[in-house]
């Protein structure tokens, strides 16, 4: 069984991956979707009246009939087929699997069908016929040590820029690992290049190290030294500038991440019974040598419990804003800097 293609490599030559009868696009990552999306589109339609061959429908209220009569209408314009986009079609999948499973093996000839989920089981048996007679396109977020490698080649193919490797890492660290947002931010540098067309770390930290960055960083040092009232105080204002939550965690996820698997690296030395320095520990984990001392009293005040809960409380706050909670994303926030600014004894392990 062929394995669904991710975005990324899509992205990279979608002329290459040319649309099929029936095509899923699933994942968690907005920004990925959006560009396959538009690729798949152009690929089926072409530019020149693509619209008129083109319907849309929300896979939680349409039915499979209204679906099967677009598949079935000829183009209006040239010899084209139609394309038909249901989105936010996982329950759609659900209601109708078997007929999917059978549309799958015998497809209209006069159009191309797109399914665009959040989640695409690898052991289903639709999944299996569209990876045997389709195209499937994984949209998940690329894991955070990716993404400046992908941030450089995006860079380049989209934005016509150089963004060396220092300049990436530090964007990342900066803007946090939201795509969508790392892409506006080297459009912008993009702006400013000189005739090298180079995006440096230089340029990065002048331009994107802005006092939106510094207050952010002032929020999360106030959090990890238990001061939660100046926190909270960092937070609201750059809220009120009209700062991003998502950005707002990603910038701080990247801190705590390494505070995470500082902690790992700690308990797995004692496990072996070959002790790791909290120092040491953070060198290996890529925290900077000038803030190595910063970086230890903070993961102290974490301790041990805590820092071995970073990873799934990063992963609670990043799902919560984007949609698994009904709380407003600052409340999101405001409960992850609670849980780092608590005392080490008012916060118990799982």
């Amino acid at each position: 069984m062929a394995k669904a293609l991710s975005a990324i490599d899509y992205l990279a030559a979608p002329d290459d991956y040319a649309p099929q009868p029936v095509n899923v696009v699933f994942g968690d990552e907005a920004f990925l979707k959006r560009h396959v999306l538009a690729n798949l589109k152009r690929c089926a339609l072409g530019t020149d009246d693509a619209d008129f061959s083109l319907t849309v429908f929300d896979g939680t209220k349409t039915e499979l009939v209204d679906v099967l009569d677009e598949l079935s209408t000829l183009a209006m314009f040239g010899g084209s087929s139609r394309l038909v986009v249901v989105e936010e079609a996982d329950d759609f999948v659900s209601r109708y699997r078997p007929e999917l499973e059978d549309y799958v093996g015998a497809p209209r000839p006069t159009g191309k069908l797109v399914l665009e989920t959040k989640s695409w089981p690898a052991n289903t048996r639709i999944y299996k016929a569209v990876a045997a007679k389709g195209l499937s396109i994984d949209c998940s977020a690329p894991k955070a040590a990716q993404i400046p490698k992908w941030l450089a080649g995006w860079a380049k193919k989209t934005h016509g820029v150089q963004l060396v490797s220092a300049a990436a890492g530090l964007l990342v660290d900066l803007v946090g690992p939201e795509l969508g947002l790392l892409d506006q931010e080297v459009g912008r540098l993009a702006l400013s290049v000189g005739e090298d067309r180079k995006i440096s770390a230089q340029m990065v930290s002048r331009n994107v190290g802005s006092w939106r960055a510094r207050t952010t960083w002032d929020m999360l040092d106030a959090a990890l030294a238990g001061d939660l009232k100046a926190a909270l105080t960092q937070l609201d204002r750059l809220l009120l500038a009209g700062e991003n939550p998502i950005a707002i965690h990603g910038q701080i996820a990247s801190t705590l991440r390494r505070f995470a698997a500082a902690t790992r690296i700690v308990l797995a030395g004692e496990a072996a019974r070959s002790r790791v320095s909290v120092q040491a520990a953070l060198e290996q984990a890529g925290v900077r040598s000038f803030v190595l001392k910063k970086a230890e009293g903070q993961l102290r005040h974490l301790g041990r419990e805590r820092g071995r809960q970073l990873y799934e409380w990063l992963i609670e706050t990043d799902l919560a804003m984007k949609g698994n909670s009904a709380l407003p994303p600052r409340l999101v926030i405001e409960n992850l800097l609670i849980r780092l600014a608590a005392p080490s004894s008012r916060v118990s392990a799982r």
